[in-house]
């Protein structure tokens, strides 16, 4: 068989490393097919491959390339919490120890970064040397150079070193400790006089986003050129991860967009623009009539999630030119009073004119982003979802309509990092699957199982690694969560203390030393307003 890595089309020059670059290792904790379809994964790997001071391989649960039998370092791309079973039996495959005290001056730094680590890395925080929160651009050189630096020290002083570099976390060099085994946090305290109390996410403040930096029709998305378009969302809605982990919002200007995209162009024909909420860059009508030109006929645009206001029939008609069947909307609720909580801006003729407008351009449907259990929500504000898909039915009867539904989960850096998830949210999904599939909508919800794992990691701290380590072991599936939980009776808060509390506002929380986005006050008065507005 063929190796993957044979398909792709780099669009970066590998450099040849120098005989004494760094022997790095850079991993994916998921196949190459997803792996490789990640935009982070992709920059990170190309500004080390780019570098002739280091020597990178790539490493993926299913290929890898060559690896160094002496690697110094072996990084971590993690970008979804159920993907640490892999990352762990990565390491075991490489001879690492998983337990970052298990580790000696022979074995390489096991180093992380992605938005998994950076919002809440707590729950992993034993099995990592050192953490990168924030953006990998001003991150990777202050930490390789370092690295470089005292690469022949003993791994003490290598991984003190580290701990200056501003964004550089590293965990053993900080002592939790706990009013009792299985209750609150007390503080989160630095073991050296030469370690700052807090660290802080660092952020790229450059005119230019990430691209791709290979194409392959190998990836998830085949032979997909990805653009990002923004950075960030203004909108700042209260449950939103992607908004206030990643802030301050940041668009670069057409000036370097468009060559970006034309060096895609030039060798696939498959564009894909990224961002939390493109059609809020301040340029993105131009950016679009720039698209429709006749050149660009052949290419095939896809668009990650937009703002209902922005969806005209002019973009709806330009993407059935360029190949695209449907546009995707998050909406959360059909409540207007639930959005006004979450700080949803948008209210319900929006969304039917957006209907509308798509259905006149030539689209054969819409996909729409919900969301159960919200902080307030009520049996009302459910129905009202129900009503919302009634009402679209009506205006666009030719649409193909589809929500996908999640259930909220607690965020860290958010304000509803303090409200746990709602139980009654399993029932309120089969409400909806029951009385959408009258209307002839699609459901897809996601697994409400799955949104209390991801709960309990998102709001973890360093007490949950053994229990991870341990349920890897049974599968991961919700039982074997609580089966373990149940194992471990008496060495670490209960289930339902991680993931359906509510917490006092003056909870000490896991994350508290780590400085990302919004101080702890303001997201406090964003939730009170919140509760203030239900």
């Amino acid at each position: 068989m063929n190796s993957p890595f044979a398909a792709e089309t780099l669009l970066f020059e590998r450099s040849r490393p120098r005989p004494e670059a760094l022997r790095v290792i850079y991993a994916f904790p998921n196949t190459y097919s997803v792996g490789i379809t990640s935009l982070g994964y992709q920059l990170v790997w190309a500004q080390l491959a780019s570098r002739t001071d280091v020597a990178v391989s790539r490493l993926f649960t299913d290929v890898r390339e060559p690896l160094p039998r002496d690697a110094e370092l072996v990084g971590f791309s993690f970008s979804w919490e159920l993907d640490y079973g892999n990352l762990l039996a990565l390491l075991e495959q490489l001879g690492i120890p998983i337990w970052q005290r298990d580790r000696q001056d022979g074995h390489p730094l096991v180093f992380g970064g992605g938005p998994v680590l950076t919002a809440n890395p707590e729950p992993f925080a034993d099995f990592f040397d050192v953490i990168l929160l924030g953006d990998a651009e001003p991150l990777l050189d202050p930490f390789l150079t370092t690295m470089a630096q005292v690469r022949t020290a003993p791994r003490s002083q290598q991984l003190e070193a580290l701990a200056q570099v501003p964004g550089l976390y590293v965990p053993s060099l900080y002592a939790v400790s706990y009013s009792s085994a299985t209750g609150p946090i007390q503080a989160i305290d630095p073991l050296k006089p030469t370690v700052s109390a807090t660290v802080t996410k660092q952020v790229h403040r450059g005119n230019t986003l990430a691209a791709s930096t290979v194409v392959t029709p190998l990836a998830a998305w085949e032979n997909i050129y990805m653009v990002e378009v923004v950075r960030s969302c203004p909108e700042l809605c209260r449950f939103c991860l992607a908004s206030y982990l990643t802030l301050p919002f940041r668009t670069p200007s057409l000036e370097t967009l468009i060559p970006a995209i034309e060096r895609g162009l030039a060798v696939t024909d498959r564009l894909g623009l990224l961002g939390a909420s493109i059609t809020q860059h301040p340029e993105f009508p131009a950016l679009i009539e720039h698209l429709g030109q006749p050149q660009f006929d052949h290419v095939r645009l896809s668009l990650a999630s937009v703002r209902t206001n922005t969806v005209t029939e002019s973009l709806a008609r330009l993407l059935s030119q360029r190949g695209s069947q449907s546009l995707t909307i998050a909406i959360e609720t059909g409540s207007d009073r639930l959005r006004q909580v979450i700080n949803k801006k948008l209210d319900t003729e929006e969304i039917l004119a957006a209907a509308s407008h798509a259905q006149a351009g030539g689209l054969k449907g819409l996909k729409f982003y919900g969301m159960v259990g919200l902080p307030t929500e009520t049996d009302a504000d459910v129905a009202a979802t129900v009503d919302l898909f009634r009402q679209l039915k009506k205006i666009a009867p030719r649409l193909r309509l589809t929500l996908g539904c999640s259930t909220f989960v607690p965020k860290a850096h958010t304000p509803f990092q303090w409200w746990g998830v709602q139980p009654v949210a399993e029932k309120r999904l089969k409400f909806l699957k029951k009385e959408l599939g009258k209307l002839g909508v699609e459901f897809r919800p996601e697994s409400y199982n799955d949104s209390l794992i991801q709960a309990l990691i998102s709001r973890g701290d360093r007490r949950l690694a053994p229990l991870l380590e341990r349920v890897r072991h049974y599968g991961t599936s919700l039982g074997s969560y609580r089966r373990v939980f149940k194992e471990l009776r008496g060495q670490l808060p209960d289930f339902e203390t991680y993931v359906t509390a509510n917490w006092p506002e003056e909870t000490i929380l896991p994350w508290q030393h780590l400085e990302s986005g919004l101080p702890s006050q303001t997201l406090q008065n964003h939730l009170r307003r919140a509760i203030a507005s239900s």
